[in-house]
């Protein structure tokens, strides 16, 4: 009985005994493993390892057990804390990678359980991510700015060349109008190249409009001063006009490089083009008269090839542009006022030498009214122009001199004749210089014979000793002074230009042409012109005798009939 309540307590001994050796390695394994997954954590959150060491005094092994387990639970929390905070860093980063590499970010689980696996949840490794994170940041921020100035300045292209803003950066991006988000524009480089090379067309066809509106304003300025358009016509035309002196950035005005803006410009030069066809003439005309005016200040020929009657034969024609006909005319006007001006010293002292002869004239008048001394009225005032007149006329001949020595420097210096009204001037001076000596001569001739007619009378009043009757006197002298003044006597001769021989001067500068009736807009009409041809040689006393005796020889009594 004894040896069976024995054995039956060893039985439940050894099955306690068992018992407690099973509980106590299910707990020697259970805080080993807790102890490997203790150092573990603190392996991967990179945690100092003193902090979490187990006090060694504890030697029950639930004791270290209890002290193990809070430890691991507070290196747990740590743990998904890490995770957190690394799983949100690198969500940043995979959204900022996906932004600028055009990819459409997945927002997933596999990054977490990746990371419960990761032995690497170290502050080190947050601090290397967000690091990373920053520039990624940074590069977004500046990739953005890059984006809205590439946006604006498409912006102000497409507002010059009067486009669809929202139209051109949508076919670049859809997110690049419309959304107000930064974070929903789209900065990846095909959107950062795509507003590049737009911007690059939107300037490409800037220029090209620029250019063809400016060609399109050039004309218009043309026709404008051509037509001699009212300022009210201009005006509308104002926002456009700047344009053609400006530089290809200075335009910025929203729409001046609009289709609508080019098209209306066109079709206004268009229509001036149909007006100025019809008022071409009249213009052309109208500057032909200006350049005829000016040569006639000037006592210059125009062109005759653009004379009036071929102008309109040319234009109705249609073989000349009008336009270039009427720059023709325009460069020739120019010519001439310049011409003119190096004209302008002659011309003086040729009005100064007219004025001369115009005196010349009045004086020859003056002498030859017997009335001139009488105390009429007005007389005192003629007496004194006279006394002027006869001061004048004797510096005709220097006056005709210092004329020629400047026509000659004129000539010599430009290589062409001066030509007045045609005919070159020192001809004409010239020709003056000679018949003033024929005058002259004539003049010394008068006196001659007026002398040898009183000697005559003498010798009749000493054979037939009386004087000759007063009437047979007056009508010798009234035949005398009839020849006088019906040939080339004392009579003025009014400057006439007449061709010059040959031999006078340099042949090639003395070419005038016929001038019969064109000297009488300056040398008055009731002047009388001789057309005589000129003796240049002296007159000797023999013809002087003969002409005197054909004059008294035909008296009966006269000395030399009787002879």
């Amino acid at each position: 009985m004894f040896l069976e309540l024995e054995t039956e307590c060893m039985r439940v001994y050894r099955r306690k005994v068992d018992s407690a050796n099973a509980e106590r390695a299910q707990l020697r394994q259970s805080l080993m493993a807790k102890e490997a997954e203790l150092k573990a954590l603190v392996a991967s959150i990179g945690e100092n390892t003193t902090q979490f060491k187990v006090d060694e005094k504890h030697t029950s092994l639930k004791e270290q057990l209890a002290a193990v387990t809070p430890l691991l639970e507070e290196l747990r929390a740590k743990k998904e804390d890490r995770i957190k905070q690394i799983s949100n860093v690198q969500s940043q980063i995979e959204k900022i990678k996906a932004q600028i590499s055009d990819h459409n970010y997945q927002n997933n689980d596999g990054s977490v359980k990746h990371l419960n696996d990761d032995h690497d949840l170290s502050t080190r490794r947050i601090s290397d991510l967000q690091m990373q994170l920053r520039n990624l940041q940074k590069e977004k921020s500046d990739r953005l700015q890059k984006v809205f100035i590439y946006v604006d300045e498409v912006h102000s292209l497409c507002a010059v060349l009067g486009m669809d803003f929202a139209k051109t950066v949508k076919e670049v991006h859809p997110s690049l109008h419309g959304t107000n988000s930064e974070n929903s524009t789209n900065i990846s480089d095909s959107t950062l190249e795509g507003l590049a090379q737009t911007i690059l067309k939107l300037k490409a066809e800037k220029k090209t409009r620029v250019l063809k509106l400016q060609e399109i304003v050039e004309k218009l300025h043309k026709l404008w001063n051509l037509m001699e358009s009212a300022e009210q016509e201009r005006r509308q035309f104002t926002k456009v006009a700047v344009v053609l002196g400006s530089n290809e950035e200075e335009i910025t005005s929203p729409g001046i490089l609009s289709l609508e803006t080019i098209q209306e410009t066109q079709e206004e030069v268009e229509r001036l083009t149909k007006q100025k066809a019809s008022r071409m003439k009249e213009l052309v005309l109208k500057k032909r008269l200006e350049l005829e005016d000016v040569c006639k200040n000037a006592h210059m020929e125009p062109d005759m090839n653009t004379a009036p009657e071929k102008i309109i034969a040319l234009i109705d024609s249609g073989l000349v542009d009008p336009c270039e006909l009427l720059s023709s005319i325009e460069v020739q006007i120019a010519k001439a006022n310049e011409e003119s001006l190096t004209r302008k010293d002659i011309m003086e002292r040729v009005d100064k030498w007219l004025s001369a002869c115009d005196e010349e004239t009045w004086l020859e008048e003056y002498n030859q009214d017997d009335n001139r001394y009488s105390a009429g009225r007005g007389a005192h005032l003629n007496l004194k122009r006279a006394e002027k007149a006869r001061i004048l006329v004797q510096k005709i001949p220097t006056m005709i001199d210092n004329l020629i020595a400047k026509t000659f420097a004129w000539e010599d210096e430009r290589n062409v004749p001066f030509l007045y009204d045609g005919v070159r001037l020192v001809a004409i001076l010239e020709e003056q210089k000679l018949r003033r000596a024929q005058r002259e001569q004539d003049k010394r001739r008068s006196r001659d014979q007026k002398k040898l007619q009183s000697l005559l009378l003498k010798e009749k009043e000493l054979i037939f000793g009386s004087k000759p009757s007063p009437k047979k006197t007056n009508s010798f002298n009234r035949r005398t002074s009839n020849r006088h003044s019906n040939g080339n006597g004392a009579g003025f001769m009014t400057p006439v230009p007449r061709r010059v021989s040959a031999g006078s001067a340099t042949p090639e500068l003395l070419t005038p042409r016929s001038y019969s009736g064109r000297y009488n807009n300056y040398f008055k009409e009731n002047r009388r012109l001789t057309t005589a041809p000129l003796n240049f040689s002296a007159v000797s006393k023999e013809d002087s005798m003969s002409s005197f005796a054909s004059i008294s020889g035909s008296e009966p009594d006269s000395p030399l009939y009787l002879h």
